[in-house]
Order: structure tokens, then sequence, then C-alpha cells
């Protein structure tokens, strides 16, 4: 049993006000810096108060901020990060939930050995892979195309793994009466276990969201088309400009653009993405 002792409640409190000023203030000073004119950060020492130069900022950015740095306006990596995120989770979540259904349903020779091969995958980091995986996406004419993009993260060992646990504690009665009542195993996998695996897949969703918004890696490799560019591609090349400075209020309101659109999948998502990974009973 917990004690409730005054001291305790206000140390605790202390403790995470600390830890929420570390996380949100860089992200403040981003925010700030985004507000400021030209070569604020190189008059005078970093200010903590917004300036006059949001609107405007966020509005080069949109617009015309990219074309410095040899990349489309922002609006258009927005979407292409936005769809390669979409495709990624999407395409990871249906692949994953059914391999997981397969391998603890379907009785076939060597399933087991078959769940330890996608297992393994695990162990092979993505550097390991990406040099045969862009050759066969070479090879097959994929460059410069969202299947490019896409196609070779789809696949999720991880996710795999969690679908398998979770179906492994369904009790054996479900199954049962479902086919006593006739449901055949398409039924049975979208009237029962799809809406039992509700909080599991809106957790990984979430997971799954952010890691393909923040892909910059393989899309650099595969696209050299500026239409194809993704938003974490664009704020490189922007921070990057060789000889001249960087614009760093222009920059920092490129990073804080690309931040909403996952904010807002956790926000939104939150309730079901926290009740997914806590949730024990079903």
């Amino acid at each position: 049993m917990v004690e409730n002792r005054p001291w305790l409640n206000v140390a605790t409190h202390l403790i995470l006000i600390i830890g929420v000023a570390i996380v949100v203030f860089p992200v403040y000073i981003a925010f700030i810096a985004s507000t400021q004119a030209p070569g604020t950060f190189y008059r005078s020492i970093t200010p903590l108060l917004p300036g006059p130069s949001m609107i405007d900022n966020y509005w080069e950015m949109l617009t015309t901020g990219m074309s410095t740095a040899g990349a489309p306006p922002l609006w258009l990596m927005l979407i292409n990060s936005t769809w390669m995120a979409i495709i990624i989770t999407v395409g990871k979540i249906s692949i994953s939930i059914i391999s997981a259904y397969a391998i603890v349903y379907f009785k076939f020779p060597f399933r087991t050995f078959a769940f330890w091969i996608i297992f393994i995958t695990l162990m092979l980091p993505v550097e390991v892979r990406i040099i045969p995986t862009f050759a066969v996406v070479s090879d097959l004419g994929l460059l410069n195309s969202y299947v490019g993009l896409t196609l070779p993260l789809i696949a999720s060992a991880t996710a795999t793994f969690l679908f398998r646990q979770f179906f492994l504690t369904v009790p054996d009665e479900l199954m049962e009466a479902a086919r006593v009542d006739g449901a055949g195993p398409i039924k049975f996998f979208k009237d029962i276990l799809l809406p039992l695996s509700r909080t599991n897949i809106a957790a990984l969703s979430v997971i799954m969201f952010i890691y393909g918004w923040v892909q910059y890696l393989w899309p650099l490799l595969v696209t050299t088309d500026s239409r194809y560019y993704t938003v974490v591609m664009g704020i490189k090349r922007l921070a990057a400009r060789g000889d001249t400075e960087p614009q760093w209020n222009l920059i920092m309101a490129a990073v804080i653009l690309a931040m909403l659109p996952p904010v807002l999948v956790v926000i939104f998502m939150q309730r079901l993405f926290v009740k997914g990974l806590v949730e024990t009973e079903k």
C-alpha cells in the first residue's frame, strides 16, 4: 500500500515538472527560433520570447523556402511524408496481423520455424539489408516512386511477434464456438479477432506511423527526383547549405511543421494507444 505523504507528493510532482521541462524546452526554443527575423541568432543571444516574423517564416517555408536548398515547397514534402507514413503503417499492420493469424491458427509444416525466421530479422539492422534491398528496388525500376519508398519497409517482425503473442492469449473456446456456429477462417478473423485486436492495432499504428514519418536514409537512397523528397530530407538539405549560413529561422519553422502530423496522431490516438500498451485482459 502506498502511503499518502505530502512531502512525497511534492517531490514526485517536482520530478515530473523537471522531466517535462527538459523534454519541452528544446521544442520551445525551436518554436521561438521559427518566429525570429533572419540573422537573429548571429547577432545576439538566443531570445526566449516569440519574434515578429512568425507568419512570414511559416508562409515562406510552405511556399518557396526550400528552393534555395534544391528542394520542392514544404507542403509537397509534407504530403510525400504523409503518404509514406500511411502506406507503411497500413502495410505493416495488414501483413503482420495476417502472418500472425496464419502462424497461430493454421496447422502447416514448419510454422514455428517460419515464425522464428521472421523474428530473427529483428537482429539485422537496416544498414545490413539496405544495399541488397536497394539493388532489388533498382532492378525492378521502382526508384523515384511511392512504391519504392514504401514497399521494402512494410514488413514488420515486431508487429508480427506482438500480434502472435496476443492471439495466443485468445481462449480456444472462442474459436470452437465460432466453428460450431459455422464461421469459417475468414469470418472468425474478421468478426472476432479484429475487434479484439482493436487496441493493439491502434497502438502499433501510432508507432508505425512515426517510424514511417521519420525515415531519412532509405528515401535518401531511392529518390533523386525532388518531387518525391520527404520532409526530413528537406530539413537536412536546408541545414547543410555548404558555404552559406543556415537560415535557422526557416529551418526551425520547417521542424515545427514537420512535428505537427505525428504529434496530432499521438494526441488523437492517445487513449487507444495507452490502452493497447497497458491492457492485459481482453
